[in-house]
């Protein structure tokens, strides 16, 4: 039954006190919206909280850590071949000596007598359990009720919710197993090739570029994502522009005109030659000249419908942000880096605005869809949105978005998209501009998936002048549909990116058609007449693909699977990405920080540095799986069965050590140093 103290609603058929309980959070600010929610009269003390029966603490991030190798032996401090590869049987941890006060702190609340409940609010993923679990181990926590509270945003409803609905700790102790062996892969793989790889090249790369000493510093995650960097900037240089050759004819119907683009049919004269660049050009000037003097003759040219097709085309709104796409977004708008971008979001959450920002999901859940007129009744109060917050309430619009695509429990592990909270609009007068503008994003997008598809109408033409076909479509927006709520107000609308295309007259878009064009066309048939006031060339040229900027490289981390060859390996590991939601930002941030990448303040471009480029060239003739995403790809994808409870930590850290060893040693091996010089010399080039 639920019982009322101190305002306070708590669940007293869950637990019959008897002593204390310990509210334990990740950070401060955190904690301190914990002891809000209970509504109880809290005496502040250092480090924590207490009133009463309850006691609310919180770790600073993480407290512990785990230990150097010299911790097991101080000969490991040196770095020598001798002592490698280093795998412990058992793991040595360590508090982290600038915040020990704290660790103290909460150690002796935690192992209180009068404590005997304990409810875990560190942040609700691997990352959030991995910090609670080392501070109960290194604690000695022994004999408590531990409970595990799981919310997705910091309003006092979900907090009160999420305590009254714990679940016992050892239910998450598979997530447990999965936070422990990331942090030892990521430990073991970081000192063993970081020092084999250091010993073993170190002294070539540090004469080749005049320094006293080098450090090749290598990871799971930030190897792989250096890799992509390197290889993308490699497909530029060697990339040969192809100048091609397109044939455009200006046609006219009535009053109105528009361009039409030649391309080749089975009738046509240039059917099976070698003179054509794909369908729609040629490789040659002088057969796209020679086209257009056959087209010409006479002018103006008559020619005829041989084709016209008219169709209606929805697009529907998009799915809701996870953080990667939001970092993305805001990469795009405010050229703000991903780690920026986070710790946006994660203000948001703190300030009760907006759900948990770790996430991956891009949907609601089933549990949500049904109490979501929650979220959109409190945007009433946001006036951006005021009045289409109100339209959707009014018209019951959002009745039965639990049976669309934006609701899929299977495509949720921890949490689900983010969303607004539909509260704490009272701290919205302290965000910053880019903060502020962000935050409407999210309402904007979530507001969207409540309204219908955007409706064009379509028509596409084929004419034929003298058996040459000329290819045209145009499409006209009828109902803005959820467009009209995707608008930002601090910004006129803006046209979705288009991706330039130089082989389409039209970009792989329809023709701009202005009204008064498309009911012209409304009237014409097969067979219809159609003139030609002339034909003209348009040259291009193929484009290099485009380097990363700080947004689509965590896009490309997030869908790793895409840049995998093999098609059975990628469906493998489909939905396995490169680093977690967490994660991705302070890699990107400690790539930049070693000076292996450089991104550009101003625009967010990603270009590897000539230092990235040589330990690309190290690790690519050492260590190559490190480069590749199907590796870092498949170990996450293991990590995540851990996790579900399909694979063991014993079988997991055993493939783990055994990798790891046989690379370790292979390095050893391996004698390539003269050779890699000469890979220097030719990256050195482009750095003069």
């Amino acid at each position: 039954m639920l019982q009322e103290n101190n305002n306070c609603v708590i669940d007293t058929e869950m637990r019959d006190i008897m002593g204390k309980s310990v509210y334990i959070a990740e950070k401060p600010s955190v904690a301190q919206e914990f002891a809000k929610a209970l509504h109880v009269n809290f005496t502040r003390k250092d480090g924590y909280l207490e009133g009463g029966d309850h006691i609310v603490t919180w770790c600073v991030g993480h407290l512990v850590t785990m230990s150097y190798p010299d911790a097991y032996d101080p000969n490991l401090k040196r770095w020598s071949f001798d002592t490698l590869p280093f795998i412990p049987k058992e793991f040595k941890y360590e508090v982290i000596p600038a915040v020990a006060k704290q660790f103290n702190i909460v150690k002796d609340i935690l192992t209180r007598n009068d404590v005997e409940y304990i409810y875990v609010c560190t942040d609700s993923g691997r990352e959030g359990e991995y910090i609670y679990r080392l501070v109960r181990q290194e604690a000695g926590v022994k004999g408590k009720k531990e409970r595990r509270v799981w919310i997705d945003s910091q309003t006092e409803e979900e907090i009160l919710k999420g305590i009254n609905t714990a679940k016992d700790i050892s239910e998450y102790d598979n997530l447990s197993d999965s936070a422990y062996l990331r942090a030892k892969e990521d430990y073991l793989m970081g000192i063993n090739f970081s020092r084999v790889l250091t010993l073993k090249y170190g002294r070539n790369i540090a004469n080749y570029l005049h320094l006293d000493r080098a450090v090749v510093s290598v990871g799971r995650v930030m190897t792989c994502v250096l890799g992509m960097v390197v290889r993308r900037e490699r497909e530029i240089r060697s990339f040969v522009k192809t100048p091609f050759y397109r044939v455009i004819g200006q046609a006219q119907v009535e009053n109105s005109t528009f361009d039409a683009e030649w391309r080749v049919s089975d009738k046509s004269m240039y059917a099976g030659t070698p003179y054509l660049y794909k369908d729609n050009g040629f490789k040659d000037r002088e057969k796209a000249e020679e086209l257009v003097k056959f087209l010409s003759d006479p002018l103006p040219a008559q020619g005829v419908v041989d084709s016209i097709e008219r169709k209606k085309e929805t697009k529907n709104p998009p799915l809701l942000y996870n953080l990667a796409e939001i970092q993305n977004e805001c990469s795009k708008l405010f050229k703000i880096s991903p780690d920026e971008t986070l710790n946006i979001i994660q203000e948001l959450y703190e300030k009760k605005l907006v759900t948990y920002p770790r996430t991956d999901a891009r949907v609601l859940s089933t549990a949500v869809s049904k109490e979501i007129h929650k979220n959109i009744g409190g945007l009433r109060n946001f006036p951006p949105v005021k009045e289409i917050a109100e339209h959707i309430l009014q018209n019951n619009m959002q009745k039965g978005i639990e049976k669309t695509r934006y609701c899929n429990d299977k495509a949720i592990t921890d949490h689900y998209a983010i969303i607004p909270t539909g509260q704490g609009f009272n701290n919205l007068k302290n965000l910053s501009v880019t903060a502020a503008r962000t935050y409407e994003i999210i309402v904007r997008r979530f507001l969207s998936i409540f309204y219908p598809p955007a409706i064009y109408q379509k028509v596409s033409i084929i004419s034929d002048v003298k058996n040459e076909k000329l290819y045209a479509s145009f499409k006209v927006l009828v109902d803005e549909g959820y467009l009209s709520v995707a608008k930002n107000s601090f910004a006129k609308a803006r046209n979705d990116a288009k991706v330039k295309d130089d082989d389409s007259v039209d970009n792989k878009e329809d023709n701009k058609c202005d009204v008064a064009l498309f009911e012209v066309l409304k009237k014409y048939r097969k067979g219809s007449t159609i003139t030609f006031n002339g034909f003209n060339i348009k040259e291009g040229e193929t484009s290099p693909p485009k380097r990363y900027n700080s947004g689509s490289i965590i896009l490309a981390m997030e869908n790793a699977g895409q840049l995998i060859e093999d098609e059975e390996l990628r469906a493998q590991i489909k939905g396995s990405g490169i680093g977690t939601s967490a994660t991705r930002a302070e890699i990107l941030k400690k790539l930049n920080t070693i000076k292996y990448i450089s991104i550009n303040s101003k625009t967010q471009i990603i270009t590897p540095t000539f230092l990235g480029e040589i330990i690309y060239d190290v690790v690519d003739n050492s260590i190559r799986h490190l480069l590749n995403p199907e590796l870092t790809a498949s170990w996450e994808k293991g990590l995540t069965g851990v996790a579900e409870g399909n694979i063991t930590a014993d079988e997991y850290m055993e493939k783990l050590d055994g990798f790891v060893s046989r690379r370790t040693r292979a390095v050893m091996a391996l004698r390539n140093q003269v050779g890699l010089v000469g890979l220097f010399n030719e990256t050195a080039k482009n750095y003069k």
